[in-house]
């Protein structure tokens, strides 16, 4: 996860990133009425009722994600893993980062959090709140004193408190030095961010990157590597990330991409809340099912990791991500996803200029939606 101030970011607006890991491989959004603001939130599936948040974005253009955290408590109480129910509760109630800092004051108790909750708002605020049962620390992306560069980075380990403890110290380096090198170019944005960032394929500790040629022959190649500690796991599930606004631009621009399902395996597309509640249709579904654009990520998941005996899933087969005939998926999604961003990045500027439009940003979601429909989903030779 990275939380990133407009300081940081090559046009001057803030962005949230969630590349999220889960035992629950099936997700999408939904969009909710239920509380004083209107919301967007990456649900499970399996969960009907919407209860639990893994990251969202809401009316007053405040959203929030979560990394869980495995060394700020001493021992599991009988409540906990409840950070998906907060932050609907956040996403429910707050507009700032302020609205969220009182949310945090006034439900001290067991209230069942061990998480590094990230925040973006409206005006120009970026933060994680390290954050257990009885207290919680801010750590301001915008303080030169607490993240000189402008962008603060966490995996599944919180910093103010049992240094070497809990998980993702390895993926935690690869990030560093990524935005690092990103920051000190000036390339950091959406399209870095969901592009290079999340798709990253190089391991900090070993130094391999699987990016990197000679690829194997074509598809049918069977090439396996070991898969461990590289930001993309066997159990990512998704991806999220919120470009948010300059202080004083509207807050309908806000937009949250997503990637549903194994993010190597799939697209990233853009919702606006101010666009209503119908989503499109390759990113949500009723009740307990499951999202056409997850299903088929899932299904080219199982092809990068067809061994599903034993260890199987510690290994990846890179003939199909990467391959001398130009067919591995990680070299087809980007041509994919280039169209996506050069089809948001003309209605964005369109709505810049003259005013957001809701019944612009549905067309829109109409024309992605059959895009991807069409060249993925249902397209041949995937």
């Amino acid at each position: 996860t990275a939380v990133i101030s407009g300081k940081a970011t090559r046009d001057g607006r803030p962005l949230l990133w969630k590349h999220r890991d889960s035992n629950n491989p099936k997700n999408k959004l939904k969009y909710f009425d239920d509380g004083d603001y209107t919301y967007i939130g990456l649900i499970n599936s399996s969960d009907s009722l919407g209860e639990e948040i893994w990251a969202g974005t809401n009316s007053a253009g405040f959203s929030i994600m979560n990394s869980a955290s495995y060394n700020l408590k001493d021992e599991e109480t009988e409540n906990s893993d409840q950070e998906g129910r907060f932050m609907k509760r956040a996403l429910q109630t707050c507009a700032t980062a302020a609205d969220f800092e009182e949310l945090l004051r006034n439900s001290v108790g067991n209230r069942g959090l061990e998480a590094n909750f990230g925040v973006i708002d409206a005006q120009g605020a970026a933060a994680y709140y390290e954050t257990d049962d009885t207290s919680f620390v801010k750590f301001d992306a915008n303080d030169p004193a607490i993240a000189p560069f402008g962008y603060l980075i966490r995996t599944n380990f919180s910093l103010r408190r049992k240094v070497n403890e809990g998980y993702g110290y390895i993926r935690y380096q690869t990030a560093e030095d990524l935005f690092f090198q990103a920051y000190a170019r000036h390339l950091i944005d959406y399209e870095f961010v969901l592009s290079v960032a999340d798709r990253n394929l190089y391991h900090s500790l070993t130094q391999q990157d699987l990016r990197t040629p000679p690829f194997p022959l074509d598809s049918t190649t069977s090439e396996f590597l070991p898969f461990q500690d590289y930001i993309n796991r066997y159990t990512s599930v998704s991806t999220t990330l919120v470009h948010g606004v300059r202080k004083g631009e509207p807050v309908e621009m806000v937009t949250m991409w997503t990637i549903l399902g194994f993010p190597l395996t799939s697209v990233a597309i853009p919702v606006w809340v101010h666009a209503g509640p119908q989503l499109p249709g390759i990113l949500t579904a009723p009740k307990t099912k499951n999202s056409p654009l997850c299903e088929k990520a899932l299904q080219l998941k199982a092809k990068c990791f067809p061994i599903t005996r034993g260890s199987g899933k510690k290994y990846i087969n890179r003939a199909v991500l990467f391959n001398q005939q130009g067919t591995g998926y990680q070299q087809r999604i980007p041509m994919l996803e280039n169209e996506i961003y050069h089809i948001v990045t003309q209605g964005l500027n369109e709505w810049r200029q003259n005013g957001f439009k809701a019944d612009s940003a549905r067309q829109l979601y109409r024309k992605l939606d059959e895009y991807i429909r069409a060249n993925f989903i249902q397209a041949d030779g995937w």
